[in-house]
Formats: C-alpha cells, structure tokens, sequence
C-alpha cells in the first residue's frame, strides 16, 4: 500500500512539472558555425568557451583571420574586482564580495550587431580570517573560477538565442 502512494504521488509530481512548462535544457543549437572571439581569443574566458561550445561551432585559433568567422564575439571589458564588505570591531577584513564583469556585444562578419553592448555580472561573498590565509586565497581562486564557468553558460545560451 505505502509503495503505490509513493508511486502515485510521484506521478502526480511529474504530471504538475510538465504542465507547468518545465523542461530540462537540451543540447544548444547555433545558427552558425564559425565563431572570433576578440580582442583577446587566448584570454580565460576565451579559452573556457571554446572548450565550452566542444564539437559544435569551430572558434577561430588567435592567428586565424576573424574575415572567416560567421559570427564575432567581442569581449569590450572582463574585469574582476574584489571589495570589502564587512570588518570587525577592531577593523579587520572578515568579509569580501567578489565580482566578475564582462561586457559584450555580438555582430557578423560584415560588422552588423547581432546582439547590442550587454554587461553580464557575477558575485559571490566569502569570509575571511586572518588564520587560514592560505585556504582563503585558494577559495577565491575556486570561486572566481565557478564565476567564469557560469559566466561561459550565459554567454553560450545569449549565443544560442541569435536568430
């Protein structure tokens, strides 16, 4: 008896899913083939995005001429910053926020803009102690890395959604 509710009531939660439009994410179709990623194509973000779009869209190498690429990717700033947000009484740091920037715009080869300029924006907060100095500077360094990673996710599905 206590089996069939379970069954039953997973049922029901997979019936309320779909008619509420939820869908999992598919594979990401693009309506080009060939991507230049400028100014800096040997840059991170760069880098993580051609391994990101894998067998997909070809990203130019950085001495292919961009006159081959179907689509430009222009990287106009990728900057991160790092503020303090919270000390203590004594006036030692215990917070920070840390914080990537990229702004971006899409055009085609001719140089008509496919997507205008557009700021995308990451931040994370993380405590701080003077103690484990060492593990804070490697917990920075994760953390600006899972920024760019879903930094590379937003700029893959923007890139997705050029018509």
């Amino acid at each position: 008896m206590k089996r069939r509710s379970v069954v039953a009531l997973l049922g029901l939660a997979s019936l309320s899913l779909g008619g509420c439009g939820f869908k999992l994410r598919g594979v990401q179709t693009y309506t080009f083939q060939t991507l230049a990623i400028l100014p800096n194509p040997g840059g991170p973000l760069a880098i993580e995005l051609r391994r990101s779009f894998g067998d997909s869209v070809r990203v130019l190498a950085p001495n292919e001429p961009f006159s081959q690429a179907q689509v430009v990717l222009d990287i106009l700033q990728e900057q991160r910053e790092k503020t303090v947000v919270g000390v203590s009484s004594s006036g030692q740091v215990r917070e920070f926020q840390l914080r990537i920037r990229v702004k971006f715009r899409v055009r085609n080869r001719d140089g008509d803009e496919l997507t205008p300029p557009t700021e995308l924006v990451q931040q994370r907060d993380m405590s701080f102690s003077e103690s484990a100095v060492l593990a804070k500077e490697a917990e920075e360094v994760l953390l600006y890395r899972d920024m760019q990673s879903d930094m590379v996710q937003q700029l893959m599905r923007r890139l997705a959604a050029i018509k």
